[in-house]
């Protein structure tokens, strides 16, 4: 038998597929190293595609960490920097930029509310708190426990919007969705139809953690909270095939059932009730499920967060959709998964350390043009980097730098005497003003390219409204007229076709233009000598629309 030295000399991947199976350490070699190994051997011996080029790295993680494309300025000094270690050292410059935070604070607020306007807490303050949450080292246990057992008081009052109105059923079909990969709904009236391990139990046993909890308004400040009634006995359900009534306590799925403990008569409070605020009682479930949901030893909670960490930056998760981990839907990768888990544990959940070891990988670095010969690729393969639509947000972003009105968009202040935006009425045409400000601009484009609130953007969705709106909506075609400073302007500007052409791609596309480009905008350009800006537009247009520029790629 090979000892564990031989088998790595023997071939990288093979050597850690054994090493797996004997049960040797490897954790001297950095994560992202052995994720690779695992991407690798799953695919035996099938073609890889390339690890992308500088440009096309450069525009993923830029949008992936930051939301944002890079400007023409930092793709032609990422292009010219030779330094072998240059990615690694913007994946880290990224990570600390102002940007990530807001970027990702937005990305998680999509992913664990879908976009509902929850609660009491305004869509502000939960910003505030996810950015606060997402600064130096960011730890994800932390994040969500602070959501699950949020009062409304001291610094994580805003936390409390993830359980938003207090509704128990709600609260409980989000908190097995987003924490622990499992859509329970069709678990509330009986075990799961097509789940076998889904059982009616973990539905309600999720609810008892939760029935308690309420909202409450204080007297003085008039500010709610939510707050935690008496817990006495456990919750009664019944299945609507058999109507055989069950009991339960608080439980987590393959957790124990936690006894609800019973106190003598006075002594089952902690605190009185006070300003228009109810006692606090001793035994606090919800509290409780906040310590159980995120201990250590809750795989399920850790697995699901992975995935989902691994959804956002690759495209998919290993086990895809995020809420349908189970036996029938096996990861694509289940040493991968288990892998992801173990390590984010080992590392106390720090989610900064996690994304940049992701991105670090080949697995995430690779192109996504097809190797030569091969026609198709399953995207569970990790083979080819999958491209992925970009949010409204990003878009948004996206336009504004590569038409190079950002700054003018930033400064536009809303006149507190106008008149509220028509927002319904620029969509119909009987609005014809352009958005007064960059908030507004923003809520148009998530009604325009999101989904509907309470409803997953995990896939991306594409429909003709979506393109009628970038070939011809007003406010685009405002971009793409010449002012100070901007795109068409600088264009505009510019006497040489091949420097025109240059400064178009790398502010738009992110990269250099290749001959067949040079020779279609000098073409386009001679042909339309005697209306040159508004050509420039029409090439800058058609930039835009493309699909290169509308997905992450």
């Amino acid at each position: 038998m090979f000892g564990p030295f031989h088998s790595i000399q023997v071939g990288k991947t093979a050597g850690y597929v054994a090493a797996l199976a004997f049960g040797w350490n490897l954790s001297a070699e950095p994560l992202h190293v052995r994720i690779d190994d695992l991407v690798k051997a799953k695919a035996e011996k099938a073609t890889f595609a390339e690890v992308a080029d500088d440009a096309s790295f450069l525009r993923r993680i830029s949008l992936d960490l930051t939301g944002n494309i890079p400007t023409a300025k930092e793709v032609s000094a990422f292009l010219g920097n030779k330094n072998p270690g240059k990615r690694a050292k913007l994946i880290d410059e990224l990570l600390d930029a102002k940007t990530f935070a807001i970027h990702w604070s937005e990305r998680l607020s999509v992913l664990l509310l879908e976009r509902l306007d929850l609660g009491k807490v305004s869509s502000e303050e939960w910003n505030d708190f996810l950015q606060q949450a997402l600064g130096e080292k960011p730890l994800w246990d932390v994040m969500i426990r602070r959501m699950i057992e949020a009062k409304g008081e001291g610094p994580s009052r805003p936390a409390m919007k993830f359980l938003g109105n207090a509704d128990h059923h709600a609260m409980t079909e989000s908190v097995a969705r987003m924490f622990l990969g499992m859509d329970l709904t069709c678990a509330k009236c009986h075990d799961h139809p097509s789940v076998k391990e889904w059982k009616q139990a973990h539905y309600w046993g999720l609810f008892a953690y939760l029935n308690q909890t309420k909202q409450a308004t204080s007297k003085q400040a008039k500010q709610a909270y939510l707050v935690e009634g008496l817990a006495t006995e456990k919750v009664e359900f019944e299945s609507v095939f058999d109507l055989v009534k069950m009991t339960t306590g608080p439980k987590l799925p393959d957790g124990e059932e936690v006894e609800i403990p019973q106190f003598e008569k006075g002594e089952e409070y902690d605190k009185p009730a006070d300003d228009g605020l109810p006692a606090v009682p001793k035994f606090r479930p919800r509290e409780l499920l906040a310590k159980d949901l995120t201990a250590k030893g809750n795989t399920l909670f850790v697995r699901n967060s992975v995935n989902r960490i691994w959804f956002l930056l690759m495209g998919r998760g290993l086990s895809h959709p995020l809420d349908e981990m189970h036996s029938k839907n096996p990861p694509s990768h289940p040493e991968l998964l288990t892998l992801l888990a173990d390590e984010f544990v080992a590392h106390q959940y720090d989610l900064k350390w996690l994304i940049r070891e992701i991105t670090l990988t080949d697995a995430y670095q690779r192109s996504s043009r097809l190797p030569a010969g091969v026609l198709k690729v399953e995207p569970t393969s990790y083979r080819v980097a999958s491209p992925k639509g970009l949010s409204p947000e990003q878009l948004l972003r996206a336009l504004l730098r590569a038409t190079g009105n950002t700054e003018q968009a930033e400064a536009l202040e809303v006149d507190p005497e106008a008149e509220k935006f028509d927002r319904k009425g620029y969509f119909t045409g009987s609005n014809l003003e352009l958005p007064p400000s960059l908030e507004e601009m923003e809520a148009i484009f998530i009604q325009t390219f999101g989904q509907p609130p309470g409803e997953s953007e995990e896939d991306f969705n594409p429909g003709v409204n979506k393109s009628l709106f970038l070939m011809n909506d007003r406010l685009i075609q405002h971009w793409l007229k010449p002012r100070a400073g901007n795109l068409i302007d600088r264009l505009a500007k510019l006497e040489s076709v091949e420097l025109i052409t240059r400064e178009a791609y790398l502010q738009v596309l992110s990269r250099l233009p290749d001959a067949k480009e040079q020779e279609w905008f000098s073409d386009y350009l001679a042909k339309n000598g005697d209306r040159r800006t508004e050509a420039l537009g029409d090439l800058a247009w058609a930039l835009l629309n493309s699909a290169e520029f509308r997905f992450n790629h």
